[in-house]
């Protein structure tokens, strides 16, 4: 099996970089070289993928049984466009990684893989679906920016050679966010621990290994498809993941649970500040039959957050990103909201 990773050097792209190496897969990593490092065994070529001479250079290195895009989470439709009719010739498939955000109801509506998409052409630049200043409704942009990426990778490839993977939350070593290792070093610090909402809420990460290896099957199976990359509904809550992120890094904090209506009342940003809390009521109710049909498989969460530990544990460093910034809550601001709470 001869495959191309678009991207292979952080987080998913260097785990399917990893994986594939680890199968026995003649691999070769397509990115600039500035972040992060390609796993050991890969054949690694340099360019820049909104450069036209770079993707014809990059052509002229295959053929592959297989492309696999992870680096295309900050591109516009037309460069996915240009960089996936440019490959169309020398590539089997193309596996191409969205994001549920695609959707025009994410984070408000219950999803399957049948559910509307948002409007964006295949040759859409970056700045379409920007919202004017002042804006105070949904932000769409990302997702369809998305979108429209995912039209791109099919008008080049068909239906029939193109595989949609859309994830929800990815966690696992490595990651660059900083969901995960915000609650895990929040828990070993110990003591009285904010925790969001309802404990009973179901969540949805996935690890992102598991990403990985439902995207190098899905690069040897036939046919195409897409395919929603979450963790079984009901399967796993707030709770369970909290519970693993003090049962793993060993501290002795004590969850003290706060309902929606406190941390609204108490102005605490969603999603953000106590990373992976939001009150919509579709952000945790993504179908993913489908892909589990097709052989996803989702390790339990506590593995994810005990591997994350160890990782960070280890002097394991995320590829520097702006997101990092975003997640957590001032330990001033945790408190103010526990004395209110009063337990």
């Amino acid at each position: 099996m001869r495959l191309l990773v678009l991207g292979g050097s952080w987080f998913l792209g260097y785990a399917v970089a990893q994986l594939a190496v680890e199968r026995g897969w003649e691999t070769t990593v397509f990115n600039r070289g500035r972040s992060g490092q390609s796993p050991s065994g890969v054949r690694v070529v340099r360019g820049d993928r909104t450069v036209g001479a770079d993707l014809e250079r990059l052509a002229a290195e295959g053929p592959w049984d297989a492309v696999v895009d992870t680096s295309a989470s900050e591109m516009a439709p037309r460069d996915v466009l240009a960089g996936a009719q440019a490959l169309e010739s020398v590539a089997g498939r193309y596996v191409y990684v969205s994001t549920v955000n695609a959707y025009r109801g994410w984070p408000e509506e219950p999803l399957t893989e049948d559910s509307a998409l948002l409007d964006a052409p295949a040759d859409a630049d970056a700045d379409y679906g920007r919202l004017p200043e002042g804006w105070d409704g949904p932000d769409w942009y990302y997702g369809r920016q998305k979108a429209g990426a995912e039209r791109a990778v099919l008008s080049a490839f068909g239906e029939d050679r193109s595989v949609v993977l859309r994830p929800g939350v990815i966690l696992g070593p490595g990651e660059y966010v900083g969901r995960l290792p915000w609650w895990l070093r929040r828990a070993a610090r110990g003591g009285r621990m904010l925790a969001p909402g309802s404990p009973d809420k179901t969540i949805q990460p996935i690890d992102v290994r598991d990403v990985a290896a439902f995207a190098l099957d899905q690069a040897v199976a036939g046919g195409g498809g897409a395919y929603n990359c979450v963790a079984p509904i009901g399967r796993e809550t707030m709770r369970d993941l909290l519970a693993a992120c003090v049962l793993t890094t060993g501290g002795d904090a004590r969850l003290v649970w706060a309902p929606d209506k406190v941390l609204i009342d108490h102005g605490v940003r969603q999603w953000t500040e106590l990373p992976l809390w939001r009150t919509h009521a579709g952000v945790w109710q993504i179908d993913s039959t489908r892909a589990q049909e097709a052989g996803l498989v989702c390790r339990p969460l506590s593995e994810t957050v005990a591997d994350t530990w160890a990782w960070l544990t280890a002097g394991g460093k995320p590829v520097e990103h702006p997101r990092w910034a975003e997640h957590g809550i001032a330990p001033e601001r945790e408190a103010a909201i526990l004395a209110a709470l009063g337990q």
